[in-house]
């Protein structure tokens, strides 16, 4: 990967970042999945993103109970569920740009009707799964090498989920891909797969996770690339 097209990459990266930055305003109690949809894609699109590499959805959005859920961007439909006074929603963003992928996931939280720091949360789930989610992103950072296999990370963190008292939700049981150009070129954080990290430019990690026997799904999606034999953040 050259270092200008990895300046395109963390342009888009960026575009994401700030559409999750907008979404903490934009979200509150009565707004629904198609509408939370709709405004990130609207707001992607007013920043030049003119399309979206996961199935030509733009925002993966899961409010309450659904963040739970699990499946593949060409059978997911945004509803009608409305965010509620005290909630959990989950934005999962896929935006691209002259084939360059952006990808950006961020579980957000609200109490009293709007999106607050979601380790301020008075409900206890909710806050061990933020920090949960956190506690994963900085042990990958720690442990992920380029002479490891995605089968060996996968191990180590799965390992990790179940130690904090959580379950791996993805339906394939996936924590993350490589970034490629074609959907069907990636190749996955998952048992089996012998493939050394370093080998792949870029890579996302998003455990999907749930308190074991809890109500809610928590997601936290970043993308990373080695620079230096150091795992850097997208």
């Amino acid at each position: 990967m050259t270092s200008a097209d990895l300046q395109k990459y963390k342009h888009v990266q960026s575009l994401a970042k700030e559409t999750i930055d907008f979404l903490k305003s934009f979200i509150c109690e009565g707004v629904t999945e198609k509408e939370i949809r709709e405004a990130a894609e609207n707001f992607l699109h007013e920043k030049d993103v003119k399309s979206f590499w996961y199935y030509g959805l733009g925002a993966f959005v899961l409010v309450g109970e659904r963040t739970t859920i699990s499946i593949s961007g060409r059978e997911y439909l945004a509803t009608d569920t409305k965010v509620q006074n005290n909630d959990l929603i989950s934005v999962d963003l896929s935006p691209e740009i002259d084939n360059f992928w952006g990808d950006f996931a961020r579980t957000f939280v609200v109490e009293n009707g709007k999106v607050i720091d979601g380790e301020q949360s008075k409900f206890p789930e909710i806050v061990e799964g933020i920090k949960a989610e956190k506690t994963l992103h900085r042990e990958f950072r720690l442990l992920a090498q380029a002479d490891m296999s995605f089968e060996e990370i996968y191990t180590k963190i799965n390992t990790l989920i179940d130690e904090l008292g959580f379950e791996n939700l993805d339906f394939n049981k996936n924590l993350g891909h490589s970034i490629v150009k074609q959907k069907d070129d990636r190749v996955y954080i998952k048992a089996g797969n012998a493939t050394l990290l370093g080998s792949v430019d870029l890579l996302t990690f998003e455990p999907h996770i749930r308190k074991k026997n809890g109500k809610y799904g928590f997601k936290h999606e970043d993308i990373y690339y080695f620079e230096g034999g150091r795992l850097q953040v997208l």
